[in-house]
Order: structure tokens, then sequence, then C-alpha cells
């Protein structure tokens, strides 16, 4: 997904086995949100698809968009997208998950 064409910033991610957490700074006369997703959907299920060597839906068609308004909403909500894989067993340990 490019971040400058659609101008914006991914600042934490997590792919997860089974879905993605994902935290995404707009700019101002960049892409909406819906388009970034869109982008980032497209993307990697054209090349997860051609790697796997299949065709057919990867990502569920929706997305969850809470609006953060805080500094503190940002850092909470990034702390939790990363605990995520020691939150579901995947790690003992947060630095072990390469994704």
């Amino acid at each position: 997904m490019n971040q400058k064409r659609h101008q914006c910033i991914w600042l934490t991610w997590v792919l997860m086995p089974n879905h993605f957490h994902g935290l995404v700074r707009l700019k101002a006369g960049g892409s909406d949100l819906s388009t970034v997703i869109g982008a980032l959907k497209g993307t990697s299920a054209y090349k997860l698809n051609k790697y796997m060597n299949r065709k057919g839906r990867l990502w569920q068609p929706s997305f969850y968009d809470p609006a953060l308004l805080t500094e503190d909403d940002r850092i909470t909500i990034s702390r939790y997208i990363v605990a995520n894989p020691l939150r579901k067993g995947l790690v003992i340990s947060i630095k072990d998950y390469p994704f």
C-alpha cells in the first residue's frame, strides 16, 4: 500500500492469522479512509492470491472505523494493536511476533 500516493501514514499495524489491525493517519488532501483500506485490501489480496496460486476473496468486505480524538486514544489503541498476538497466545513476548 503506497503511503505517499494516498497521503497517509500507518502508525501501527499487526497481521494476525485471520485478520488485520491497523491505525492509520490520513493527511489533509489525501485519500479518504475507505480508499486507503480498499487499496490495502486490493493490493494485498492480489499479491497473496498470486503467491498462493489461488483466486477469490481474501478479506471481509467491511472494516471497523473508530474515530480517535486525542493522542492518549492513539497510544491506547496502538498498544492494543501491538499486544494482540500476545493476548491471543501466539507468542510469549511481543518482540517475537514477526507480523
